[in-house]
């Protein structure tokens, strides 16, 4: 997979904030905010391909999490930002 070209991380007003950059993306219905650890994963793959995997790899390395939390979480959000359509 790999994160939707014209989909950006910004920091606005200390949140973490998806912008669709370009007209083909833009949408007003939803506002896509992230926590930091989503934003930390965002900024690691941010037009790269990777997987779950890439995803589990990265929360292991960066916090203290155990691999089967780590996987669940991994797969959790892979698909929320399939379903958010900010990734393909």
């Amino acid at each position: 997979m790999k994160t939707k070209k014209g989909f950006v991380l910004r920091n606005v007003c200390s949140e973490n904030i998806i912008v669709a950059e370009g007209k083909e993306n833009i949408d007003f219905t939803k506002i896509i905010s992230m926590n930091e650890t989503a934003a930390y994963l965002w900024k690691n793959v941010e037009g790269k391909d990777f997987d779950p995997d890439t995803l589990k790899n990265l929360l292991m390395k960066e916090y203290e999490v155990e691999e089967t939390t780590a996987d669940a979480d991994a797969k959790t959000i892979a698909k929320q930002w399939i379903e958010a359509g900010i990734a393909e």
